[in-house]
């Protein structure tokens, strides 16, 4: 606090020495008492003002800077400041509290490098920051007495803990039986890139681990035998050649070729394999039709040696990506609706007109504004990349619609100057949503990465189709579409449905068991598959369920009965 006194008025005082010399261009040191000191401002002369400050701090000589002597603040602070880099002057023994934090944190040179490593590393930052002189400047202000490593250091330490990093991975992959990948290709600013992805239970707790084994620039084009070699080449790296019993990509047609060629043979592969066989036995019957009455054939040698028989790469079983399979069904194969020209016209009309609502929406903020002021809320953008997206845009507008009333969307359609929906483009937009939900829900499920194993996979789908075709004779404008849903299921799922070891999965999953499915024949695929791995652990059909949901999934799944171990077991005999 101040106090504007004459000095002789000031109370007894003893001799102490001044705790803050740092500031004796702007307070002069007058007595101690008790536990205080007083100063006299020297900014106030000729005005005899006194300062009161507490032993252990100077906050109140600032605030009186700050209050009175605003210009000076600065100066005060460039005081302190210099004061905390150097051991405290006197001999009173008294410090202050910023030199007390400054001193008691102090680290190492490692910790410092540890630090500049993880943030280039987490950060994605380039190695010459390093040699930036704010960045240098910042780790000595931090740390003075610290030195910043140079950018070849940095290169060398992040090679060597990128090789611990292996070993340590490596050392953990051999403790187990198996190990499932994913890989997937990309461009990025002109360059192609190739990712791979591990997956394996712990042997000790059984919890799922991840890891990503490579992330490797691809040259040249994505032909299949190149991405072969790519794979080949991480799981020998990884020493898990023998260890990897699926890998799951995309449905791109270069990794489909590359697992039909050089991957371990399944049901899905051999009907593709034979039909493509097939066309290339009739090509080559009518080759030999022709140039029967050749005297002399000729032969390219090149290609004779450079031909592939498959045995040059050894890959895993191939699995398709089951979320891509549904966005393709999602995407291409519901263009079949549109075989019906009433679901044809009024489909390409309530969609262009949504088209055109997210479009003004997103060229200016004012737009965006007047959205959220007459809808209360903003109008999602869809992503040409994701199903979800647009269903979920659909899914806002037909909310704001219901939520709002009809009135606010045409406001807004007015104001931005686009088609106004009919009452038949908002009646299909509902049965849109509505049809498609379960599609969505469906999405979100096969894409959860915690709770989620491959058991869930034909479950899914079975109750999705079921779904489906509950919900086909209430709808009046989206019967097509549910048609064009079912086909496109049945299409890309059903090779699926009579896998063993996908039944198998589903069956020991404890929510599903049997109960997720009345097809008996497809029930004994699975239950056969897990009597011949599992001759004797007859006990682990009765494991309980420790698996947790979330409240979509109970959702999706309530049409799905619970089935009891007995009835399993009346499976097995």
């Amino acid at each position: 606090m101040d106090e504007t006194m004459d000095e002789d008025a000031a109370g007894p005082s003893r001799e102490c020495a001044n705790p803050w010399p740092h500031l004796a261009r702007l307070f002069q040191f007058s007595e101690q008492v008790n536990d205080s000191f007083r100063f006299r401002c020297l900014l106030c002369l000729p005005k005899q003002n006194f300062i009161t400050a507490y032993k252990n701090s100077s906050s109140n000589l600032r605030k009186h800077v700050k209050r009175r002597h605003e210009t000076h603040l600065e100066e005060y602070c460039q005081l302190t400041s210099t004061a905390c880099k150097r051991p405290s002057e006197g001999g009173t023994g008294f410090k202050a509290k910023q030199l007390k934090l400054l001193e008691a944190k102090q680290v190492s040179q490692k910790t410092v490098d540890r630090a500049i490593l993880r943030f280039i590393v987490q950060g994605l930052q380039s190695f010459f920051l390093v040699e930036t002189p704010s960045f240098q400047d910042l780790i000595v202000e931090l740390q003075p007495s610290s030195a910043v490593m140079s950018r070849t250091t940095v290169r060398g330490k992040i090679d060597s803990a990128t090789s611990k990093m292996k070993e340590r991975l490596k050392n953990e992959m051999k403790k187990v039986p198996y190990i499932a990948t994913t890989t997937d290709c990309w461009t990025a600013r002109r360059r192609s890139f190739i990712g791979v992805t591990a997956h394996w239970l712990d042997p000790c707790s059984f919890e799922r681990r991840s890891a990503a084994l490579a992330c490797r620039q691809l040259r040249g084009s994505h032909t299949f035998d190149a991405l072969a070699a790519v794979l080949t080449d991480i799981h020998a790296e990884y020493e898990i050649s023998l260890k990897v019993v699926r890998t799951t990509t995309d449905n791109g047609s270069n990794f489909v070729k590359t697992f039909r060629v050089f991957g371990q043979q399944d049901e899905n592969n051999n009907e593709e394999l034979v039909a493509e066989d097939t066309i290339e036995e009739e090509l080559g019957e009518d080759c030999d039709a022709s140039d029967s009455e050749e005297e002399v054939e000729f032969m390219d040698v090149e290609a004779i040696l450079e031909e592939d028989d498959g045995l040059q790469y050894q890959l895993p079983k191939h699995h398709r990506c089951a979320c891509h399979l549904l966005n393709l069904v999602s995407t291409v194969d519901v263009d079949r609706a549109n075989k019906t020209e009433a679901y044809k016209k009024l489909s390409r009309s309530a969609f262009s007109k949504c088209q055109a609502l997210w479009n003004k929406a997103s060229r200016s903020p004012q737009n965006a504004e007047l959205v959220e002021e007459h809808c209360k809320l903003h109008l999602v953008q869809p992503n040409s990349t994701r199903w979800n997206s647009s269903f979920m845009a659909v899914e806002r507008v037909v909310r704001i619609i219901r939520d709002q009333g009809e009135g606010s969307v045409r406001t807004v359609c007015a104001a931005l100057n686009v088609p106004m929906y009919s009452p038949a483009d908002i009646a299909f937009l509902g049965e849109y949503v509505i049809t498609m939900s379960p599609v969505a829900k469906s999405l979100n499920i096969l894409q959860g990465e915690v709770n989620i194993q491959m058991g869930w996979l034909l479950p899914t789908i079975t109750t999705l189709t079921t779904k489906l075709k509950k919900s086909r004779p209430s709808l009046r404008f989206c019967k097509p579409l549910v048609d064009a849903l079912l086909e496109g299921l049945r299409k890309r799922f059903e090779s699926m449905m009579s896998e063993p070891d996908l039944i198998a999965a589903a069956i020991l999953i404890p929510r599903f068991k049997t109960s997720w499915i009345s097809n008996d024949t497809v029930l004994q695929l699975g239950l056969s598959y897990i009597k011949e791995h599992l001759p004797e652990h007859d006990e682990g059909l009765r494991s309980p369920d420790t698996t947790s949901t979330s409240s979509d999934e109970d959702d999706f799944f309530s049409n799905v009965k619970q089935t009891h171990s007995h009835e399993i077991r009346r499976f097995c005999t």
